[in-house]
């Protein structure tokens, strides 16, 4: 066994990537140029796991064993094998990243006092912090995704309540605006900027790195439970706690056990009315059915095309939901497209691959459907609501059941609202909020949501 780094033994494959007019972009560690056939079979999300290996492989955090066992996936992933990964960039949000920065600010003190040079100690690999969560609020409540709701029904409320926030936390975004100058590798991205994986969709993603020349493509961990979203542009990612997230970092291999993949076959196209929302629910339910714990979900077949990129990422931002650790879409001219929607430059971006199980679906089959009550999968197709609600009165107390006598189901309770009569029964709607931590992505879906709640406000709904 080794007992320190070595130079890379895959150095040989090292290849240039030249540009069209002369010159080049840089240079890649080539699978291909192993010349294994095994490789040519791989799922394209353990090829990125693949790559990995190979470009940090020193015989000592890697070694050439790792890289063995992922080629041979087919067999390995079937006996739990442990491998290192190390990602490309690390993605945290300020609940996680202040004590990040916290510690390294701890050991910069430590290296002091030891004589040592303290501006040494610093992320080896990109850390990205971006402040989406209230960090400190009135009454010790933390809001996920959000700062507290001061001011509302406003133009200026988005504005108002960013303020507030600065008022609050002065003291924590002082100290991760310090940090973000004081090391190397570490960038924040500044409260009122959006939720965590939207901006990691939208502005972080790279989807190639260049560094030193060397290309390799982009992948990341994250402590936000929902960092998969980035899976929808072909980027590799998903969540981890901040220990593993800060030990990253450092530079230490991630541990984790090779996956089994499921491939998902999608053929077919949406029909006009059904949204992405109704797609992901239909999705859910079958991976939950299926069984994808621990495992990566890849997408391929005809109807990966069909589907926009915001829809890509919609499926993949519910990986928690299925309990799957990634849901992946393979780069494609859909992911080069919004790359420059978004002011990226496509720059930065076969044989049928095998796969450890497979389902598919007909794009055509997905109908308009809703959530629950209280899971995602528990999905009740739009015709089927009225039936379904009305036996959830009659079914027995539980999940879906609230066991309403026929005498009360008709029962009306009087009362006076802000000085007008009201009533209630079962049925009515008591609270009515449009928020998404999913959808957020998709501009269709927030564009409906919107005239839903125009059309509420018509007719009265406060």
């Amino acid at each position: 066994m080794a007992t320190f780094a070595s130079e890379n033994v895959f150095k040989g494959i090292l290849t240039s990537l030249p540009k069209p007019g002369g010159g080049e972009y840089g240079r890649f560690y080539s699978l291909p140029a192993l010349n294994d056939p095994r490789i040519e079979r791989l799922p394209y999300s353990i090829s990125i796991l693949l790559e990995s290996a190979i470009r940090n492989c020193d015989n000592f955090k890697v070694t050439q064993k790792d890289v063995e066992n992922i080629i041979n996936w087919e067999n390995t992933s079937q006996n739990q094998t442990e491998i290192p990964f190390m990602p490309a960039r690390v993605l945290l949000q300020d609940a996680t990243g202040v004590p990040v920065l916290v510690d390294l600010a701890s050991m910069r003190d430590a290296m002091k006092n030891l004589g040592g040079d303290p501006n040494k100690i610093s992320p080896l690999i990109p850390g990205e912090l971006v402040i989406d969560h209230s960090v400190q609020i009135p009454g010790e409540l933390v809001i996920d995704h959000s700062v507290q709701v001061d001011v509302a029904r406003s133009e200026n409320a988005m504005q108002a309540n960013i303020e507030f926030e600065f008022q609050r936390n002065k003291e924590r975004f002082g100290f991760l605006k310090w940090g973000s100058s004081a090391f190397d590798n570490v960038l924040v991205v500044p409260p009122g900027s959006g939720i965590v994986h939207q901006v990691n969709l939208e502005y972080l993603g790279r989807v190639v790195f260049n560094t030193g020349g060397i290309l390799y493509p982009d992948s990341v961990i994250g402590t936000d439970s929902h960092t998969p979203m980035i899976d929808g542009l072909g980027i590799a990612g998903w969540g981890v706690g901040g220990i593993e997230a800060e030990a990253a970092m450092l530079g230490q291999p991630m541990s984790m056990i090779l996956p089994c993949v499921v491939g998902f076959k999608l053929f077919g196209k949406l029909n006009d009315g059904v949204t992405a929302t109704d797609l992901v629910l239909t999705v859910t339910q079958m991976l939950r059915n299926h069984g994808v714990v621990g495992k990566f979900i890849e997408f391929y077949g005809e109807g990966v095309s069909q589907l926009s990129l915001p829809d890509r990422a919609t499926i993949a931002n519910m990986c928690p939901e299925y309990g799957a650790t990634m849901a992946f879409f393979p780069v494609d001219d859909v992911t080069l497209e919004y790359l420059r929607l978004t002011g990226r430059c496509e720059e930065t971006a076969h044989q049928e691959r095998i796969y450890t199980s497979y389902l598919q679906l007909d794009l055509a089959d997905i109908e308009s459907c809703v959530s629950g009550p209280k899971r995602p999968h528990d999905r009740v197709c739009l015709k089927d609501m009225k039936a379904d609600w009305h036996a959830c009165l009659h079914n027995k107390v539980g999940f879906k059941g609230y066991e309403i006598s026929k005498g009360e189901k008709d029962k009306v309770v009087k009362f006076s609202f802000q000085g007008h009569p009201a009533e209630l029964k079962h049925g009515s709607v008591v609270i009515a909020a449009i928020t998404s931590c999913t959808n957020t992505s998709n501009p269709s879906v927030m564009l409906g949501a919107g005239l839903v709640a125009k059309k509420a406000c018509e007719l009265g709904l406060e």
